[in-house]
């Protein structure tokens, strides 16, 4: 029971990840600007030379006029060094290597299957998985072993099975799934606060929802703000804006932004189903059927989104290590970013400090009806000392209700058949994806090619 006597200004957080020149950094400018909490941060990394940068910079925020807290940074030789004594321990992993993502992006591409992001639906999001959950098999195992009172907070892809395969090789681990997707739908209700009510747009934690679904195929059955149902004045606002897209002032424009959109598809899957999609829509295209909106590139560019691609991560990785070294060498100074996430305020309830609301990624025990137990789904719940508790969140309507379905039974059977190391299971599953609007013959082909090229991460396999 950590958070019953901890004191919080001698903490022990575990970076498994933690030569990240994304998270990490966010990680410690968040830390960096919260006075409550000190302590030490163990970074561990399979590429040591990042994780010592990143101890390198993180020591060196210590004495700045613009840090109000006392955190020691140390690169662990070794995952059991990190863990051991751990408090808290944050995930945070590329799972193989651009290359090995290149063929979960691109591969498809030459059966006519685009994928927008390619890490946690479609074939590229089930291979991925395929060579994650042996790593997460091998994290739980360490966890139990040496930080079984730890708080495990997951920022990895394929979120749902990374923390599924952790509550399933270890039961008695206590882990979170952190996802900032709702984030910005709730970003996006306070512009419709803005636009329909003529109200200065609020801070997104005032936007009051009800989440229910799983990762990146999120939605939101209720939102309000103070007194106001935002749902019908939501239905006005993807009218006014459903042909052309919003993008709010400052945003960047889809067309020249990786990760933005105009929310054509948000609003379209509103239409359909009447409750708000509450992910992106680059990741919520994912999960659909493939002449939706993936259908070929002309058809997501009239959706006013874009295909993320491996190459753009490929250049854009050399410049944060070009940016990471100088940060080392104190040739550029480290500028303090809030990153909007929630880790730190999740650390700081979980340590009794303060109360929290917001969206996880857990085990089903009954906050999302006729959905299986134990399948890991994302809702609401209420943060507190030493303790996560999902709110029931109920059933989404039958329609969509039937999507969600098809995909948590795919996920289970990826599970399985990644912990087996069986093909054939995870086959069927590849064919079973929505994405996959291939002959049976052709999805094996694409399925053996994609395996063929993440052999060295499936230990094991025939």
């Amino acid at each position: 029971m950590i958070a019953a006597t901890k004191d919080a200004k001698n903490l022990n957080i575990a970076y498994i990840g933690g030569g990240s020149r994304g998270w990490a950094w966010g990680l410690m400018s968040d830390l960096a600007t919260e006075s409550e909490l000190g302590g030490t941060v163990r970074l561990y990394d399979i590429n040591k030379q990042a994780a010592e940068n990143n101890a390198k910079i993180g020591e060196s925020l210590k004495g700045r006029v613009d840090v109000v807290s006392s955190w020691n940074y140390e690169a662990s030789d070794s995952l059991q060094q990190a863990l051991t004594g751990a408090d808290f321990i944050v995930i945070s992993i590329l799972p193989g290597t651009f290359d090995e993502m290149h063929s979960d992006v691109h591969l498809p591409e030459e059966y006519g299957i685009y994928q927008s992001v390619g890490d946690t639906a479609g074939p590229g999001g089930l291979v991925r998985a395929l060579r994650t959950i042996p790593i997460y098999a091998e994290l739980a195992e360490q966890i139990r072993d040496y930080a079984p009172d730890a708080w495990v907070i997951n920022y990895t892809n394929p979120m749902t099975l990374c923390t599924r395969t952790l509550y399933e090789v270890f039961p008695g681990i206590k882990a979170i799934g952190c996802c900032h997707e709702v984030f910005g739908t709730q970003k996006l209700l306070t512009h419709v606060v803005e636009e329909l009510l003529g109200e200065p747009a609020p801070d997104r934690r005032e936007i009051k929802v009800n989440v229910l679904g799983i990762n990146h195929f999120t939605w939101l059955d209720k939102a309000s703000y103070k007194q106001h149902d935002l749902i019908p004045l939501y239905r006005e606002f993807v009218d006014r804006h459903f042909q052309d897209g919003f993008e709010a002032k400052g945003t960047g424009n889809w067309l020249n932004d990786h990760f933005a959109s105009a929310q054509r598809v948000k609003f379209d899957l509103f239409r359909k189903y009447g409750v708000i999609a509450a992910a992106g829509d680059r990741h919520l295209a994912e999960f659909m059927p493939h002449s939706w909106y993936l259908k070929d590139k002309e058809t997501v560019h009239s959706w006013k989104f874009g295909l993320t691609t491996v190459d753009w991560r490929k250049s854009n990785k050399v410049r944060l290590e070009e940016q990471g070294s100088k940060l080392a060498s104190g040739e550029e100074a480290f500028e303090l970013k809030p990153t909007g996430e929630e880790g730190v305020e999740m650390i700081k309830a979980l340590l009794g400090m303060t109360e929290l609301v917001t969206n996880v990624n857990m085990p089903n025990t009954g906050q999302m009806d006729d959905l299986p137990l134990g399948a890991v789904v994302e809702t609401n719940a209420v943060f507190g000392r030493d303790a996560v508790q999902p709110i029931h969140a109920g059933k989404l309507p039958p329609a969509l209700h039937a999507h969600i379905a098809r995909h948590v039974y795919n996920q289970e059977a990826i599970l399985r058949a990644a912990l087996d190391k069986d093909r054939s299971e995870a086959l069927r599953a590849f064919q079973n994806d929505p994405l996959v609007s291939l002959s049976p013959d052709q999805a094996e082909e694409l399925f053996d090619r994609m395996l063929a090229n993440t052999k060295a991460y499936l230990p094991g396999w025939e």
